[in-house]
């Protein structure tokens, strides 16, 4: 929002014309209805009268000496403070192309000589009041963001202090899981597995939304080390093995490790993430998750492809957007409810990545990303001083 404060009483108007007469003659009239009128008879006064006081709409002359309105307004539009500000060009030149040209320097309406009253006023106060509305809409956007950060650091506060809590409740489950082997039935102990693992998955999702803030500020830094994909996939398999109930899991390591310089515990997060999505819209019941991995000379791809309702086309990028919320027609379910896959996209794109996804309505959905092997790009250090 630019600096200038728009008069809520008398608005100014500044008239720069090189004919004294002009000036007169217009100037008395405006007065007359009410506005706070300046004038300058050359593009230089008029250019340090609007630095020195900017008015809220400029009536600018186009043959000047020394510097026509054309340039006069060119120099307004390159300036931040002052480009917001309406030039209204009135001027005897009458041809297409005047008028193409005023345009095209920023002007915002064009009045010809010899002008009636009652038209300049009318573009002036159309103009004041187009000026009026689009500050208004500025400083309601401003604070609509303003109380989007106070959300947001509310909601990074309470997800915060939720973490702690959530990782004791997990590492109970698992104490009571291998205290109470001998004591519990196996439904109770799966059933405390059960309780564990959607634990679990809740520390999941709060680390989601600390960790995407976090990038989202350029705050989080990357542990960059050797990573085998292959083995950070397999030991994600592992781990998540209890989930995958009724479902078959296919997937040959490459073999030769899929080497890439990443941040290891990042990377399986991300392929958490999408196992996760794929364990949740492949059906129970003979469902099958394909996991791939295929490295080139510079890149390694890695794929998880469910056997789901798939995606639309309309959506496959809005569901990497923060808490979009995709609502898939053929099983009235949302793909994604929070930042699993803005984390998973933030991530890949911090290791100079790419993350996508292939899908056909009725026919599972292939989400991947690719990772550089020798890991992200330094960034371009600032210009010495």
């Amino acid at each position: 929002m630019d600096e200038q404060i728009y008069s809520k009483t008398t608005p100014s108007v500044l008239m720069v014309d090189d004919t004294p007469a002009n000036l007169e003659l217009l100037s008395g009239m405006l007065k007359g209805r009410g506005y706070k009128v300046r004038a300058a008879v050359s593009g230089e006064l008029a250019l340090r009268a609007i630095r020195n006081d900017p008015p809220d709409l400029i009536l600018l002359d186009i043959t000047m000496p020394d510097m026509n309105g054309y340039e006069v307004c060119a120099k307004l539009k390159a300036d931040e403070k002052l480009k917001e500000i309406p030039v209204i060009f009135l001027s005897a030149l009458t041809e297409t192309m005047d008028k193409v040209k005023a345009f095209g320097a920023g002007g915002v309406d064009y009045i010809t000589k010899p002008f009636q009253f009652e038209e300049v006023e009318a573009r002036v106060e159309t103009h004041l009041e187009l000026r009026r509305q689009k500050r208004l809409l500025q400083e309601n956007h401003d604070k609509l963001r303003e109380l989007e950060k106070t959300r947001d650091s509310l909601v990074h506060m309470i997800i915060h202090d939720l973490r702690s809590p959530l990782t004791v409740i997990a590492g109970y489950h698992q104490l009571i899981i291998e205290d109470a082997k001998n004591k519990l039935s196996a439904d109770s102990i799966n059933h405390v597995a059960e309780a564990m693992n959607a634990t679990k998955q809740l520390v999941q999702m709060v680390s989601d939304v600390l960790d995407t803030s976090k990038m989202e500020e350029g705050q989080m830094k990357l542990k960059l080390t050797e990573c085998d994909l292959s083995r950070i996939l397999e030991e994600d398999i592992s781990g998540m093995k209890s989930l995958f109930k009724g479902r078959e899991i296919q997937f040959t390591p490459p073999e030769s490790p899929a080497t890439v310089l990443a941040d290891r515990e990042i990377v399986s997060r991300v392929i958490q993430n999408l196992l996760g999505n794929a364990i949740k819209f492949t059906p129970n019941g003979g469902g099958i998750i394909r996991l791939g991995i295929e490295a080139a000379a510079d890149l390694v791809r890695v794929s998880v492809k469910d056997s789901g309702p798939g995606i639309a086309l309309k959506y496959r990028k809005k569901i990497f957007e923060k808490f979009a919320q995709v609502e898939l027609s053929a099983v009235h379910q949302r793909y994604s409810t929070g930042l699993g896959l803005t984390f998973c996209k933030l991530a890949v794109e911090a290791h100079g990545g790419r993350i996508g996804v292939d899908s056909e309505e009725g026919k599972g959905s292939c989400f991947w990303f690719e990772l550089p092997v020798d890991g992200p790009a330094p960034r371009a250090r600032p210009p010495a001083k």
